[in-house]
């Protein structure tokens, strides 16, 4: 499934396969989620199609917001979350350096990541501050031409 996506080119080379559900239910996480966050990144480091990269962005982001599905809870796995925010904090340099370089909606992304994962808050507010100039300013060059 990773390898589809990550070669997907267009939105008709992602039809039938999608990490949506696989690795986390409305934010909810299941223990794959855990080396998932190592995959995306290794893939994001990587030449991806902005389809790809927005797709995994998200995906990423989603797993950084979670918190362990009830059934995870059940087995005693309750840290998923914090699991999962750990490892997307190994990636936050290449979080940032895609939000500084890609699109509006890629930086708005990254903000939302540095929120969730960077500890340090004068850092994380002043990136949040620049990635969310950058979406602005990206969206506003868009809706000009």
């Amino acid at each position: 499934m990773f390898e589809a996506i990550i070669e997907a080119e267009t939105p008709q080379d992602m039809i039938g396969y999608t990490l949506d559900n696989h690795l986390e239910l409305n934010e909810n996480l299941f223990e794959v989620a855990v080396p998932a966050v190592s995959v995306i990144l290794a893939a994001l480091a990587g030449e991806l199609s902005a389809l790809a990269r927005d797709h995994l962005l998200i995906t990423l982001w989603r797993l950084a917001a979670g918190d362990a599905h009830n059934t995870e809870q059940a087995l005693g796995r309750v840290g998923l979350g914090d699991e999962c925010r750990a490892k997307a904090r190994e990636g936050l340099w290449l979080i940032l350096q895609l939000g500084l370089t890609g699109s509006a909606d890629d930086a708005d992304t990254a903000a939302d990541l540095c929120e969730l994962i960077d500890l340090d808050d004068n850092r994380s507010a002043l990136y949040q501050a620049l990635l969310r100039e950058r979406a602005s300013a990206k969206s506003k060059r868009r809706r000009s031409h």
